[in-house]
């Protein structure tokens, strides 16, 4: 039996453009990414960096002008490799004259499952995403968050080997963002991978394995969090101490140093540069005279700051 690909998506080359001539619009210029099984890919971008178009064609609902994609190992838009795929588009509609629980019925009897089935599979997705009571209700009753999280069912329901999420937690309140992420890592433990495109950084920032920033159809960073969010030579100690004994303590040791007041009036942030052999020098100075470190830590750029500093401040 052939073991099947490692990638659930690949893609090489992939380009996309809209028009012709003089009109012609570039959507993806040639791009090559890869998301390993299992995983939680997380797709960045303005608005028209070309994150809807790549999502499309993975789908085959857009053909692409050059290059290849690939779904679990067969060429995007194959119908067999469809059956596999869950989706979650951005506002997506769906008929409020049904309640939910009738519209997850219709939809698994479009793809030829029986209601009892159906019912089955989705109890435990209703359970976990706080819809249970919900379901028998109107979806045209539904906020902006419940309609969010019954998409989610649906997407889940036929337990897809990739699925994805297009804005997932948009308008979803914090238990449900929570609820979405823990059901989300979940099911990539049990190999399911997980596609989210999201203009969330924080959202993204927590779950996802790997990340790729696109502007203008072209890929301008990838990799892990780590990879894409470096340590910088900035540290911060919180001490409990005066000022003036952090002052003295740090004297020579910390470049730059900066001295902000915690929420204790005896407890101070201390902002500074510094190696790591300085870091060290400080911590010793500082315990050497007797002072409390409550914390010390190396600084981090966020996934905010990255985004920015590469798509620009206006398109951000």
């Amino acid at each position: 039996m052939t073991a099947p690909p490692r990638a659930a998506i690949a893609v090489r080359g992939l380009a996309k453009t809209y028009g012709r001539g003089k009109k012609a619009t570039t959507a993806l210029a040639g791009i090559d990414l890869e998301v390993e099984r299992g995983k939680i890919f997380g797709l960045l971008g303005p608005n028209g960096a070309g994150k809807t178009t790549l999502v499309k064609i993975l789908l085959g609902l857009v053909h692409k002008t050059a290059g290849q994609a690939q779904l679990l190992g067969e060429p995007a838009g194959d119908a067999d490799v469809r059956r596999r795929v869950g989706y979650l588009p951005e506002a997506h509609r769906l008929p409020g004259y049904l309640t939910g629980r009738q519209m997850l019925r219709l939809s698994g009897m479009q793809l030829g499952r029986p209601q009892a089935w159906i019912d089955k599979a989705a109890g435990p997705l209703l359970e976990r995403l706080s819809m249970s009571a919900a379901a028998d209700r109107k979806i045209r009753e539904y906020s902006k968050g419940m309609m969010q999280r019954i998409g989610l069912v649906q997407a889940l329901l036929y337990e897809p080997e990739v699925i994805f999420l297009d804005e997932p937690t948009d308008g979803v309140d914090p238990v449900g963002r929570k609820a979405i992420r823990t059901l989300v890592t979940e099911i990539a433990a049990k190999g399911t991978t997980v596609f989210i495109n999201s203009h969330l950084l924080m959202e993204v920032e927590m779950i996802c394995d790997d990340i790729v920033i696109l502007k203008e159809g072209a890929i301008l960073k990838q990799g892990t969090l780590d990879d894409l969010t470096p340590a910088t030579d900035g540290v911060e100690l919180v001490v409990r101490a005066s000022a003036a004994e952090v002052q003295s303590a740090l004297k020579g040791l910390v470049r730059e140093i900066e001295i902000a007041p915690g929420h204790d009036p005896a407890l101070l942030h201390a902002r500074g540069r510094a190696t790591d052999d300085e870091l060290n020098a400080a911590i010793d100075s500082v315990r050497a005279q007797g002072m409390t470190i409550i914390e010390a830590r190396r600084d981090k750029k966020t996934l905010e700051q990255v985004f920015i500093e590469l798509v620009g401040e206006d398109q951000a």
